[in-house]
Formats: structure tokens, C-alpha cells, sequence
């Protein structure tokens, strides 16, 4: 899939570790959300944070979410995605310490 530079794309893993914690019902969630136009929403392989699982990233950014529920997507969603604005208690803190 070519990407257009403003293009936002969501990443949702669908390794066995995350398909245990919820991941396929997070997927489902982003995908029937009311998204901005340029969001796209994908399954993903591992990415590694087993132990801190379901994962999200959201890019360009590299935004990484961890153990997201169904309840964190439409704060995702509207906040993060419609305002730009990244969902700070549910940063991993592997990728974003918390300072």
C-alpha cells in the first residue's frame, strides 16, 4: 500500500500473545470507528511486547500504545487521531518514558 505523507496509519498486532488479550475484537473496533479521512487501519504481525500485549502504533508518529482495550479506542480515535493529541496514560513506557 503506497501512503500518501499525511497518511496515518494504525497498526494493530494479531500475533497469538495479543489474540489472547483481545487484539481481534481492538482491530474490530478501529476499523468500525468514525476515523479521519486519512487514517488506515492494519492487522500486524509481532512486534516484540508480547508482555505488554494487545499493542498498538500509530504512525508516522511511531506511537506506541500497550495493553489497549476496547474501551481505550475511541479515546484513541478522538483523541489522538482527530486531535493530535497522544492518549498519555496508555504510552508504553518502553518507547515513551515517562519523565
Amino acid at each position: 500500500m503506497d501512503l500518501e505523507t499525511n497518511q496515518r496509519c494504525v497498526y494493530v498486532c494479531q500475533h497469538s500473545s495479543c489474540l489472547r488479550q483481545g487484539s481481534a475484537i481492538i482491530l474490530q473496533e478501529f476499523k468500525k470507528a468514525d476515523l479521519p479521512n486519512n487514517t488506515t487501519i492494519l492487522p500486524c504481525e509481532c512486534q516484540g511486547q508480547c508482555s505488554s500485549s494487545p499493542t498498538v502504533i500509530v504512525t508516522p508518529d511511531t506511537t506506541w500504545y500497550y495493553r489497549v482495550t476496547p474501551e481505550d479506542v475511541t479515546k484513541i480515535v478522538e483523541q489522538h487521531l482527530k486531535e493530535g493529541k497522544p492518549v498519555k496514560e496508555k504510552l508504553h513506557p518502553r518507547f515513551h518514558p515517562r519523565v
